[in-house]
């Protein structure tokens, strides 16, 4: 097991298979989100779904580091961090523009 092994951290112990496929399927989902939204970037459900997994990421990551304390801030951490904060800032951006063409849509309509 884990707890012999000389070569383990107490960090990769608390990991098990389990853990490791539910975060892999949790990439691919929000990865699989991501690529639809910028398919179909009008899509405004689509796009708070994919503003959210951003949010979600960065909320994970951030507790991981000073909540749980479970990781520390390497470049292993912040590059997630610097890719979740700086795509919610333009996606929060993009989104003033996605509504003022929804409203000029309404207006031809």
């Amino acid at each position: 097991g884990c707890a012999r092994s000389l070569m383990c951290s107490p960090l990769l112990c608390a990991v098990n298979g389990l853990q490791a496929r539910t975060f892999g399927i949790w990439t691919l989902l929000s990865s699989v989100i991501r690529c639809l939204c910028a398919i179909d970037i009008r899509n405004q459900t689509l796009y708070y779904i994919t503003l959210f997994t951003f949010f979600l990421a960065l909320v994970h990551f951030l507790s991981e580091v000073f909540i749980y304390h479970t990781a520390a801030l390497t470049i292993g951490v912040m590059a997630p961090l610097m890719v979740a904060s700086f795509s919610i800032l333009g996606m929060l951006i993009g989104l003033q523009y996605l509504e003022v063409e929804a409203l000029s849509q309404k207006k031809k309509n």
